[in-house]
């Protein structure tokens, strides 16, 4: 995405393996602090954990993040990581796919001119029963840490702020969150990874109608390098910045707590 352009150059890359790195046909660089050197941004495709360390650098060094969600692998380094992107005041954007779709986007414009009461949502896959998605950190929390930023991002962007979740289930089977929004409305979000068959659907309804989202064949990279490059030009501003993926981390991080108590 970032190699093709137009909009963005792709300066080096810095990887754990630098023998695969290198077929991007850019310089690979032996410690991160030499790409810092070379470029104005960063982008990331480390685990959270991961990611929540080397962002923290990369904005001491002055750089703008495009991020990865979930923002951090547990609320208190997201909190940190958010916290620092603050102070130093450098540019972020988080890569929520979903978000940059033009079907999603016509979704929510729809959904504001209904009047939202309540809605639906169900995600299922088979991402943790193999293949590139079924990485160590997947397998381990599950759909909650993985596919709910998306969902529960969407659900709150339809119906408002998320300031309340309960939820239920095994988040390596099947979860169950129910949110309550400041507007007043509550929606049902429902995630399996552990199916053959896949499935996604958003339902809203609303004092005028309904309005439904599925799966889309858009492809948002083009317009996640596109608003990326005017986010890094502009110095920052983007409505899925840092402090959205904490937002969503601080949901995500309570419903994780019941499920384990």
């Amino acid at each position: 995405m970032l190699k093709s352009g137009p909009h963005t150059r792709l300066a080096g890359v810095w990887a754990r393996r630098p023998e695969v790195a290198a077929r991007l046909g850019v310089p690979v660089y032996e410690r991160i602090e030499e790409l810092f050197e070379v470029c104005e941004a960063v982008a990331f495709c480390v685990p959270p954990g991961v990611q929540a360390d080397l962002a923290e650098r990369a904005a001491r060094a002055g750089k703008a993040l495009l991020l990865e969600k979930p923002l951090a692998d547990s609320l208190e380094n997201a909190e940190r990581l958010a916290g620092v992107i603050a102070e130093t005041g450098v540019a972020s954007q988080m890569i929520l796919t979903m978000r940059y779709a033009r079907a999603t986007r016509d979704f929510l414009a729809a959904c504001r001119s209904i009047e939202p009461l309540g809605g639906q949502a169900i995600s299922v896959s088979g991402a943790l029963l193999g293949g590139d998605f079924a990485t160590p950190w997947r397998l381990e929390r599950g759909a909650i840490l993985d596919v709910a930023p998306h969902v529960v991002d969407l659900m709150d962007a339809a119906l408002g702020t998320i300031t309340a979740v309960r939820a239920h289930g095994d988040p390596l089977r099947w979860v169950g969150l129910l949110l309550e929004h400041e507007s007043g409305a509550v929606s049902e979000v429902s995630l399996c990874q552990a199916s053959k068959d896949e499935m996604q659907r958003f339902v809203i309804v609303g004092r005028d109608g309904l309005v439904t989202l599925g799966h889309s064949d858009d492809d948002p990279l083009d317009v996640v390098a596109e608003e990326f490059a005017q986010t890094v030009r502009q110095g920052g501003g983007h409505e899925l910045d840092a402090q959205r993926g904490l937002h969503l981390q601080r949901v995500l991080a309570e419903a994780e707590r019941q499920l384990l108590t």
